[in-house]
């Protein structure tokens, strides 16, 4: 017997909850549960985190959780339970199965069969932003090196694991080259380790477009975390429908599973709702906790269902479908097809033990890390540049020179253009003098005539060198 932690959620959440626990049951499944309230109830309570931390001890106690959708609130204030638990638990990689069910669901793409697995933990989604001047604000882009080893190593793992030939890497590496740089620098040095398995690499754009018209040519891809969280939605639609697919996020101790739909509230208490995203999440469950007979029943089950058309609204369609079925007697038909297989899609088979153990993170010896300058970031409401630029010039500074400044990334200075649009948000990059190594004094005295001289600096970005070679972007333009 399992213990596992359940939250209903909000919307349809309790409705297909209900749904998928009756089939688990049903099944024969070795669970017990401890369900929490999180959501919408618990935000409107005044927890802007949207869960108490009597919750959280019960989700780390069980190691097991599974959600059904929750509302976040709209307004400021209110984070993403999704983000922060994903975050809190180590769940950092998020696995998205698409497949078509062609001919039973309509899609264009008969033959689709792919697995995302996208980086849970980083990128824009660490949700770090601040208005930096009357005219722009910001969001930091994080990238770990081990945040990008333990997702790619594990895609490649799974596709080793469920042999799958070939694994995908999506950045967008030649705009961003520190921070997408860094994903398929790690991704091409992982992939070397693998020789039996095919590895590409495409651009995100490119690669979107890809995947929506050819996605039978995939089989694998890994990716971050925004890019992720895009093209799985994508991937899931063209399908068949985003409310069929379920995911998995998994860490090193704990793990989450859940259904990548919202909590629909057009529908709620209409009892017309699909549970079947949230089903698959939860045989992808079933499977990590070693159930893998039971997730193998519910998943025939389901493709039994499907094909003898009993279908919901979302996904009925005249001349296909033979039933318009309800929530309720969905999962009574599903129930009445355990033991059975489809006739028509290749019966699922799970390996035992089949739950992917990585080794732990070694850090690399450090590099030699020296400072060459600086940028700041410079709140000034003016139109000449060339003002600025005197401004900043006349700053005596031992150790720094101007060297560029840039608006929303583009160079206005020196040679700059007069058609270029210009916000009140500017870059200014000082360098160390003749390229010698910088100091930290001397860039705390050059903040301090900033200062002096009434230049409001919102920021600064220390420019650094490792093992001499320089780790920060150039302008563009430059």
């Amino acid at each position: 017997m399992t213990r596992i932690t359940i939250a209903k959620g909000d919307g349809i959440g309790p409705e297909i909850m209900e749904a998928t626990l009756s089939i688990l049951e049903a099944a024969g499944a070795q669970l017990a549960y401890d369900e929490i309230e999180i959501g919408e109830k618990v935000y409107l309570a005044g927890n802007t985190a949207g869960i108490s931390p009597e919750a959280w001890d019960t989700i780390r106690r069980n190691k097991v959780f599974l959600k059904a959708p929750i509302t976040t609130p709209q307004g400021g204030g209110y984070k993403s339970l999704n983000v922060s638990t994903r975050k809190f638990l180590g769940l950092y990689a998020n696995i998205r199965p698409c497949f078509s069910l062609h001919p039973y669901v309509s899609t264009k793409h008969p033959k689709m069969d792919l697995v995302i697995i996208r980086e849970n933990e980083e990128d824009l989604y660490a949700g770090i932003e601040h208005q930096q001047t009357d005219e722009v604000v910001q969001c930091l882009k994080l990238i770990s090196r081990p945040g990008c080893e333990k997702i790619i190593r594990y895609a490649f793992e799974y596709a080793k694991l469920y042999g799958r030939k070939k694994v995908t890497c999506f950045t967008k590496d030649n705009i961003m080259k520190q921070t997408d740089g860094l994903f398929r620098e790690v991704f091409n040095e992982i992939a070397a380790e693998y020789p039996e398995i095919t590895n590409d690499h495409w651009i995100i754009d490119i690669g979107a477009a890809k995947l929506a018209n050819a996605p039978q040519d995939f089989e694998v891809i890994v990716t971050l975390n925004l890019y992720g969280d895009i093209i799985s939605d994508i991937a899931a639609e063209i399908a068949g429908s985003v409310g069929l697919a379920g995911s998995a996020n998994i860490g090193e101790e704990c793990a989450m599973f859940e259904a990548i739909h919202g909590s629909a509230p057009m529908i709620t208490g209409q009892g017309i709702a699909n549970p079947s995203g949230l089903l698959l999440g939860a045989v992808q469950m079933l499977s990590h906790v070693g159930q893998t007979q039971v997730a193998e029943k519910i998943q025939n089950a389901w493709l039994k269902t499907i094909e003898d058309g009993v279908h919901t609204f979302d996904i009925y369609k005249d001349g296909v479908s033979t039933r318009r079925v309800n929530t309720r007697e969905f999962t009574e038909a599903l129930i009445a097809n355990l033991g059975q297989v489809p006739q028509n899609f290749p019966a699922v088979s799970y390996q035992e033990n089949a739950r992917i153990q990585l080794p732990k993170y070694e850090r690399k010896a450090p590099k030699q890390k020296t400072l060459q300058g600086v940028d700041l970031f410079v709140h000034w409401s003016g139109t000449d540049v060339n003002e600025l630029a005197a401004q900043l010039k006349a700053l005596s500074s031992s150790e720094f020179e101007l060297a560029l400044i840039t608006n929303r990334g583009i160079k206005v200075y020196p040679g700059g253009f007069p058609e270029t649009f210009c916000t009140d948000h500017w870059r200014c990059r000082f360098m160390a003098n003749n390229d010698t190594t910088a100091t930290k004094k001397g860039l705390i005295e050059l903040l301090s005539q900033a200062e002096s001289a009434g230049i409001d600096v919102v920021k600064t970005e220390n420019l650094y060198a490792f093992d001499g070679k320089a780790s920060y972007s150039l302008g563009q333009g430059q």
